[in-house]
């Protein structure tokens, strides 16, 4: 059975048993509330981990609600709620591609700023695209914990994929959640995360600075392609990682491209064998 960590009176967290190198030790499944309980991610279907879950919400689950529907997020959702008669939440995506989990479906897409009352707590829904168009954190009022699902990760930057991923909309997203009262930040991989204004400047500057070492890098290359470019800009990742950090990278592009800072000189059907060059 899987462990149950107790942060505060309110919240609780079930890791599901998904580690790798991209999700860390596994994704992180939050319940929320002891007698009427919000539980956030269920993550991927694993037997014991949704019947983790389900013994821990001891028949008072009444929400299922996912941050976003990449598939280490939402497939239990959709279980949890035959089992529980709980109502789904979440943002289903228009235009699904290869990584989202399409068996999650809700009767209406959460709205930014909707709140999820109960006697013992408030959980308010803020927009967060950037890894993901549909990404949404959800911060609980009371001790002032904010979900962050994908958007904010323990121990490493999260990946952008466009289309739907987007790294200007990444960084002003982390701009809407500044002004929050936020104290900790519990992120859909890792550990409770304290300081949560610190970690918010970190992660935004980690970007500007990599921004920088992709123009540098274009100037020294002159017309690349994403995959002519990756081992120049990433030097510093693991090769292992190489595979998602090209569209991290092809995100900083598109994001210079709109920036008039770069453009494209040539088309292929492959996003990472375009060649780009500065304007």
């Amino acid at each position: 059975m899987s462990t149950v960590d107790q942060f505060t009176p309110l919240v609780r967290r079930i890791s599901a048993p998904n580690g790798s190198a991209m999700t860390g030790a596994g994704t992180n499944a939050y319940l929320i509330g002891k007698e009427e309980i919000a539980v956030l991610d269920p993550g991927p279907i694993y037997d014991s981990h949704i019947e983790a879950i389900l013994a821990a919400g001891e028949g008072k689950i009444r929400w299922i609600i996912v941050t976003h529907t990449h598939k280490d997020h939402s497939p239990a959702a959709k279980i949890l709620a035959e089992k529980t008669g709980a109502e789904l939440i979440g943002c289903v995506m228009e235009t699904p591609d290869s990584f989202q989990d399409t068996t999650f479906q809700v009767a209406k897409n959460i709205r930014h700023g909707e709140v999820f009352k109960t006697e013992e707590f408030s959980l308010e829904a803020i927009h967060t695209p950037g890894h993901v168009g549909n990404h949404f954190c959800f911060f609980l009022h009371e001790g002032g914990i904010l979900f962050a699902g994908d958007h904010i990760m323990d121990g490493s930057t999260v990946v952008i994929i466009p289309p739907s991923g987007d790294m200007k909309d990444y960084l002003d997203s982390l701009d809407v959640l500044r002004p929050l009262p936020i104290e900790n930040i519990a992120p859909g991989h890792g550990n409770l995360m304290p300081d949560a204004q610190k970690v918010i400047d970190t992660l935004y500057r980690h970007r500007m600075m990599r921004e920088q070492k992709v123009l540098a890098g274009m100037a020294a290359l002159g017309e690349s392609s994403v995959l002519g470019m990756l081992s120049t800009i990433y030097d510093d990742v693991d090769k292992k990682v190489y595979y998602y950090a090209r569209f991290s990278l092809w995100a900083h592009l598109l994001k210079l491209e709109r920036d008039g800072k770069a453009r494209r000189t040539s088309s292929n059907d492959e996003f990472d064998q375009e060649c780009w060059v500065l304007c």
